[in-house]
């Protein structure tokens, strides 16, 4: 069984795992392409890692690009 991660990361985390800008993350998110952020309170938002890790595993390939 793979273990899923529970972890919350910040933007800049995110970023360091997508090779995304922030207003190109919030456009996505808003446009549904995204994983969505959880609001923390306080202005503090988050987003789920395994959301984010899921995301990246189901983007096409390069193979799957050419089909």
């Amino acid at each position: 069984m793979t273990e899923r991660s529970n972890r919350l990361i910040r933007l800049k985390e995110v970023q360091q795992l997508v090779p995304l800008g922030r207003s190109t993350i919030y456009d996505r998110m808003h446009a549904g392409t995204f994983p969505k952020q959880v609001d923390l309170g306080g202005g503090i938002v988050a987003w789920r890692e395994q959301e984010v890790l899921d995301w990246m595993a189901a983007l096409p390939t390069l193979d799957q690009k050419a089909a």
